[in-house]
């Protein structure tokens, strides 16, 4: 359609119930105008100048690609664990027109715009370049060959975005970038023939080849497809996965992150000692990871693990296997949830699974021990949100709730469930304590990474 024509399309009333899909009740207006204002600027002389960037004028689609956030197994992907994630309401929205230059050209609110010219002398260049590395680019271009590898004709393309997930939030900002160029170059150039699990390995291969980050496949999985997802990572190239939709409100809960506003700087050794010492475990034994290894035998061989290892690293072994039954008790406890029509059911269902919400918490403070970093004590903003939010649910013990770290850890942002009654004053709570605007509400949306039909 052209730009007018998706105009007059958001225009009518009808088109509504795609954006309520996303946003909610809530938000659907908001979604609206934003991807209008996307529209608009996209169709707009002045800030596209067609002369620079042609063809954004003719045939436009719509995207979206959801952050995501991690519902439980904190630190077991990377040792072929099983995880529980879903994608939410924050997300990519975008805009974009095909265009025949070979050039990629990336408009994002806030953000310096991205070209990336794929043009070379016997066809596309997919090269990974050195001065790309740790850039926007690097993922456009790595995506780009990804496809390409495939059998894509990978051409160009302009678009014009919009995020609302939080930078730096552990909602994976990162990886809703990439799937929405998975998505983008999936539907123009290759007939839309990916999965949603592709898409979300095309943008870890491009992150690791190209980006030059090492990360596992859990945000992309989460960002590309809808809902709540148990992820199995066994068969790290062809992980099981199984989504289950479900909506918390209805239960009487809110799901949401709290930013602690701490640094992530010099945080990567921190990061990268946790799947060092569980694979170092997992060499004891012969094996590369720990989901290889018997629980038991790693028990009756404590002694010496702790001799030649230390004893963090056994502690982080037993966080990884208690963690991975987690995630399968936590989906088992949400496919449940999703199909119970009783109140009493459902509420003795939530209480089970804050259960398990709040021993994850615990078990990745005690165990794992990622809540703060040992290298800068006096910064624990993670323990004392989480201390906050246990005495604060202690007080509305009338209904349970949940709290635990989100995402990597160290520094950043901790999950909470708070009761939809008591959701204002933990707000003022944690504002008080962390600033305006800390506590950002989520809800699970059954949309991942795709293109919006109006």
């Amino acid at each position: 359609m052209t730009g007018n024509e998706l105009l007059q399309k958001i225009a009518d009333p009808s088109s509504g119930t795609i954006f309520e899909k996303l946003y909610g009740n809530e938000g659907a207006e908001e979604g609206k105008k934003r991807y209008r204002r996307l529209i608009e600027e996209l169709i707009s002389e002045a800030a596209f100048p067609r002369g620079s960037f042609p063809e954004t004028a003719g045939e436009l689609r719509l995207f979206t690609a959801a952050g995501r956030t991690e519902l439980g197994g904190n630190h077991t992907d990377h040792n072929r664990g099983r995880v529980v994630a879903a994608s939410i309401q924050l997300d990519q929205a975008a805009v974009a027109a095909p265009r025949s230059d070979g050039r990629i050209f990336f408009r994002s609110s806030g953000y310096p715009d991205v070209i990336v010219d794929l043009r070379g002398a016997g066809g596309p260049d997919l090269r990974p370049r050195e001065l790309e590395r740790g850039t926007t680019e690097a993922l456009i271009r790595g995506i780009a060959a990804e496809f390409f590898a495939r059998g894509a004709d990978v051409g160009g393309f302009t678009v014009n975005a919009h995020s609302t997930v939080l930078p730096g939030s552990g909602l994976s900002s990162s990886a809703a970038v990439e799937v929405l160029f998975g998505r983008i170059i999936n539907n123009l150039y290759h007939k839309n023939r990916c999965s949603a699990l592709e898409i979300a390995q095309i943008g870890q291969r491009a992150e690791n080849i190209y980006f030059g980050k090492p990360c596992g496949l859990m945000d992309q999985a989460a960002c590309a497809y809808g809902g709540a997802i148990a992820i199995d990572f066994a068969d790290p190239l062809n992980p099981a996965v199984k989504q289950v939709n479900v909506d918390l409100g209805s239960a009487g809960y809110v799901l949401c992150v709290v930013n602690t506003r701490g640094s992530h700087a010099d945080l990567t050794a921190d990061y990268a000692a946790i799947p060092a010492e569980m694979t170092a475990v997992a060499s004891f034994f012969g094996k590369t990871v720990l989901r290889e290894c018997d629980e038991e035998v790693i028990e009756a061989k404590a002694a010496d693990i702790r001799k030649q290892f230390g004893d963090r690293a056994l502690l982080r072994t037993f966080h990884f296997f208690d963690e991975n039954q987690r995630a399968v008790d936590m989906h088992g406890i949400l496919e449940k949830l999703k199909t119970s029509q009783s109140p009493s059911a459902k509420q003795a269902l939530m209480a089970a699974y804050l259960r398990l919400v709040n021993e994850s918490g615990d078990s990745s403070w005690e165990l794992l021990q990622n809540v703060y970093s040992i290298t800068n004590v006096q910064e624990q903003g993670i323990a004392v949100a989480l201390a906050l939010t246990r005495d604060f649910l202690r007080a509305e013990a009338s209904i349970p709730g949940a709290c635990r770290v989100h995402g990597g850890g160290f520094a950043g942002t901790i999950q909470a469930y708070i009761p939809i009654t008591a959701m204002e004053s933990y707000k003022k709570l944690m504002d008080g304590i962390f600033g305006p605007h800390s506590v950002t509400a989520l809800r699970i949306r059954n949309v991942g990474a795709e293109e919006l039909e109006l």
